[in-house]
């Protein structure tokens, strides 16, 4: 006699249901596409080859590719994941979706799986960018786990201030906001500017933004020259940033 499927694996299939939606439907959006792939790269090709950052220890590319790693985590898990999630609590679909038999765990984590799984695109597509068209070989010293440790700590980090905005603003004000975050950390996170070429109050400021340690510690992980040898100190900034941010998220999350 058969039996029937256990809640866990029938969780689990919906899970996975609704990740392979998100994926379609991020594909489908073509402001999406632009802010999650095609900015990172371009600002990683364009960058590379001006020649408008100054001496560098390295190459432009060991520079900016693991910047623009950070600004690819920013994109897709702040502007992506928040705007999107915004506007499907505007239209009422979160709280349809609530309704169904998979739990809300089932609906996050299906949304975290997507962003990771549009991540590890974004990774594949620069590295290979960098590689071929920029030259890049990945150094000796690379720290592989502290890479993946990284993104992860980034992407909940960036998740959690995207969930924090959509659950609470309205969808436009959501839009605005992340954009301009996306623009602030663009140009003050040490992206594309080493931060200690800003001026003393902006550098100041600089300091204090999570993206600063995420791009700190890809630099490190990728063993950009001149980069610090501990890898610590950011991924615990990024550690106490995701904490705060996630944990605000999931307290004041609104689904109607």
């Amino acid at each position: 006699m058969s039996q029937s499927p256990s809640v866990p694996s029938s969780m689990l299939r919906s899970t996975l249901a609704l990740t392979a939606m998100e994926l379609r439907l991020t594909l489908r959006r073509g402001e999406n596409l632009l802010v999650t792939a095609v900015i990172p790269a371009v600002v990683l090709l364009f960058f590379a080859n001006v020649g408008i950052l100054g001496p560098l220890t390295g190459r432009a590319v060991d520079f900016l590719l693991p910047g623009s790693i950070a600004l690819a985590v920013v994109a897709t898990s702040l502007v992506s994941l928040g705007i999107a999630t915004g506007y499907e609590r505007s239209y009422g679909v979160l709280k349809r979706l609530g309704g169904s038999p998979l739990p809300r765990g089932g609906l996050v984590a299906a949304k975290i799986l997507s962003v990771l799984v549009v991540e590890a695109a974004q990774v594949l597509l620069l590295t290979l960018l960098a590689i071929g068209v920029l030259g890049w070989q990945l150094p000796a010293g690379a720290n592989l786990p502290v890479l993946v440790a990284a993104i992860l700590l980034g992407s909940l980090t960036f998740g959690g201030l995207g969930l924090l905005m959509a659950g609470r603003l309205r969808a436009e004000a959501t839009l605005a906001l992340a954009n301009g975050l996306f623009l602030a950390f663009l140009l003050l996170g040490g992206i594309i500017i080493p931060i200690d070429r800003l001026p003393a109050g902006l550098a100041a400021f600089a300091q204090v933004l999570p993206v600063n340690p995420l791009a700190e510690a890809l630099r490190i992980a990728l063993a950009t020259p001149g980069a610090a040898a501990d890898p610590l100190g950011p991924l615990s900034a990024l550690l106490a940033w995701g904490v705060v941010s996630a944990g605000l998220a999931s307290i004041t999350f609104r689904w109607d």
